[in-house]
């Protein structure tokens, strides 16, 4: 259960209560409703001489979600925990649509407008605008807590994981570089993969197309893991389908 932050009537920070005494307090017309989320509280009196505990916000950062808690480093008590998600995909999407209206705008034989995509510079600790969204959303948060809540320390878990050493645990030096179809066609590793078979109707003997499984209109990427192969006509009933949508009639 998540307590209520609480701040007194000069906006200092103190130390978070039970959502069953903020209630009494609300109540009894001692304190009012000072923000809705994170659900905080303000007295309607200055505390002299606040005491707060050993509070520490602690930060789990993912792509998709971030975790984040408040604890209480002398008991280990979680006071406060939430979710943050990010917009990530969205932003990718968005650029996306952007970058094909540009470049349809290119090719109309309107007036004259020379390309500026080329004369642009990224500048030093340049991130892409789905990563820096992500960090933005972290720190506001963080500064968000830090007015309503006597916090002390920040921590932050940082994980990384070798995906190359996880398929590969024997990999090293430039094996790093080479990746798994070092010295081999696309084409050549998929159909030797599939058995030079469709890999949706198992035709053979007909002209074989390199097919992405997760579409790149559902933001599917090129490597080789999402890359297969298939025959024309199954090629095009699929089309943008999910996979899973296309072979739904499939036993």
């Amino acid at each position: 259960m998540n307590k209520v932050f609480v701040v007194d009537s000069t906006l200092v920070p103190l130390a978070p209560c039970h959502p069953a005494k903020a209630r009494k307090l609300l109540r009894a017309g001692a304190a009012a409703v000072y923000r809705a989320y994170p659900f905080t509280i303000v007295l309607l009196h200055a505390v002299a001489e606040p005491v707060a505990p050993p509070l520490r916000v602690k930060i789990d950062p993912g792509s998709q979600v971030t975790g984040l808690a408040i604890v209480n480093d002398t008991t280990g008590e979680i006071v406060w925990a939430a979710e943050l998600e990010h917009r990530g995909q969205a932003i990718v999407a968005a650029l996306l649509a952007r970058r094909s209206v540009r470049r349809g705008r290119r090719r109309r034989t309107t007036r004259y407008r020379p390309a500026r995509f080329q004369n642009r510079r990224r500048r030093t600790g340049w991130l892409p605008p789905s990563l820096l969204s992500r960090v933005a959303n972290v720190v506001t948060w963080v500064a968000r807590l830090q007015r309503v809540c006597p916090l002390h320390a920040i921590s932050m878990e940082l994980v990384r994981f070798d995906t190359q050493a996880l398929q590969n645990p024997e990999i090293s030096g430039v094996e790093y570089q080479h990746g798994e179809l070092a010295g081999v066609e696309v084409k050549e590793y998929l159909l030797a993969k599939w058995g030079r078979q469709c890999a949706y109707c198992d035709a053979t003997q007909v002209p074989l197309e390199v097919e992405h499984i997760i579409p790149r209109g559902r933001l599917g990427s090129d490597r080789v893991s999402n890359l297969t192969i298939a025959c024309v006509p199954c090629n095009q009933r699929k089309g943008v389908q999910d996979v899973r949508d296309f072979l739904a009639h499939d036993p």
